[in-house]
């Protein structure tokens, strides 16, 4: 039978790359807008006089929105067409990160932060759940790296476009030259990409594997998602700990100006982020030929690897600072691409946005929501250094599940295999 003229049909590889690169595009905008804030942190830390604890609070305002609107907008995605859905989501971020710069009290500032969380939730659930639907289980990990290279680079510019800009304009025109991009990609989005069939490239030697991958209620007994998932909320606990407080630590312990600091920050956060995702996704991908365990277990080695570069950025000399985060954040980058593919191989079509809703609130409510505010806390009672300390403890605990979690990795078919069909 075919596909209705408003659905992309499985095989049609034009629409499927059209949808990653537009996916991919407005995954960098995504994160664009969100690190606008930490590039100009420190000028609204002294515009607003606030403590180190109330501008954590505005990171952790938004990832608690965020976790929350995470679980509604799964069971929307598994019931009603996502295109529509994620589209709305792209209009709040954008709207929301636009009226940001409007505001004139820190309650204010905290508000319309919070709800950028709203926006961005349907995006981060969606998008993972449309590029399952065009391409089969064997190519996942190598789609969905590239879709995920996008972090970084956008992580990057959200740090240049705050710090130069704040520093030369004010703290209020990097929300107004953010916002924009988020508006016009999701329009196009809009215009050219058709809803795909939802669970068009589940082969059955991907499926069938036990119905805890195919119900709810399943996942609680689903090994290899729950534990997958609890390593990713100890890798988000330490990512999102650094990429919040390292412009202020780079500014207040070592020295650098606000726009040295983003600059540098954006640089060294692309530099690792396309290099590190690409380099652990081809790793991966490659490993999988010979071990589907591949996924977990390069994920918790890369965990392992950065914990030396943190610790000599945290607590060495100032002159070995960026080279030492440079390290860190290059091995936990490895790990984005196969540690997101691990997690969406663990269920099937029927409940993916669910699993990925309950996902991002697990994450976050784990991982970065409460990090920035602890961290915070820690700086207040003591220093800066021995806060961020804390997310190499996570580090550790991360690696230690996916570890135990590769025991459980589904078999699927191995990449370059005949068993999967193409798209």
């Amino acid at each position: 039978m075919p596909s209705p003229p408003s659905e992309s049909a499985p095989g049609n590889s034009s629409h499927a790359a059209l949808a990653l690169t537009l996916l991919t595009t407005l995954n960098l905008v995504n994160y664009l807008d969100r690190y606008v804030l930490p590039g100009v942190q420190p000028i609204i830390q002294h515009d607003f006089l606030l403590s180190d604890d109330q501008i954590g609070t505005l990171s952790s305002a938004f990832f608690f929105v965020y976790m929350f609107a995470a679980p509604l907008t799964g069971w929307l995605g598994d019931r009603y067409p996502r295109k529509p859905l994620l589209i709305a989501g792209g209009l709040i971020w954008s709207v929301a990160t636009l009226l940001t710069a409007t505001v004139h009290t820190y309650h204010e500032l905290l508000f319309r932060h919070a709800i950028v969380g709203i926006g961005e939730a349907s995006f981060c659930i969606f998008a993972p759940a449309l590029i399952s639907d065009l391409y089969a289980a064997r190519d996942r990990n190598r789609v969905l790296s590239i879709f995920y290279v996008a972090i970084p680079v956008g992580a990057a510019l959200g740090y240049l476009v705050g710090g130069m800009l704040g520093q030369r304009f004010g703290w209020r025109n990097p929300f107004y030259v953010a916002a924009i991009p988020g508006l016009l990609a999701t329009l196009l989005f809009w215009w050219k990409v058709p809803e795909p069939v939802r669970g068009a490239c589940d082969a059955p030697a991907d499926t069938g594997i036990g119905s805890h991958r195919e119900t709810v209620l399943g996942l609680a007994r689903n090994k290899a998602y729950l534990l997958a998932v609890f390593g990713m909320a100890m890798w988000t606990f330490s990512i999102g700990g650094i990429s919040i407080w390292m412009p202020t630590f780079l500014s207040r312990h070592a020295g650098y100006s606000l726009s040295s600091a983003g600059f540098a920050l954006g640089v060294i956060t692309a530099v690792d982020g396309i290099g590190g995702t690409w380099l652990g996704g081809w790793l991966a991908q490659r490993w999988l030929r010979t071990n589907h365990r591949a996924l977990y277990l390069l994920s918790a080695w890369s965990c392992l690897m950065a914990i030396p570069g943190a610790l000599v950025a945290f607590f060495g000399p100032r002159f070995v600072v960026l080279p030492a985060i440079a390290i860190a954040e290059f091995f936990l980058f490895l790990s984005t691409g196969p540690l997101n593919t691990a997690v969406v191989n663990s269920v099937t079509a029927t409940i993916r946005s669910s699993a990925l809703a309950i996902e991002l609130f697990l994450i976050h409510a784990l991982g970065d929501v409460p990090s920035p505010k602890i961290i915070g806390w820690v700086s207040d009672k003591s220093n800066l250094s021995i806060g961020l300390a804390l997310t190499m403890v996570a580090m550790v605990i991360s690696a230690a599940a996916l570890f135990a979690g590769a025991r459980f990795a589904p078999k699927i078919a191995a990449p370059g295999s005949a068993a999967a069909p193409a798209v």
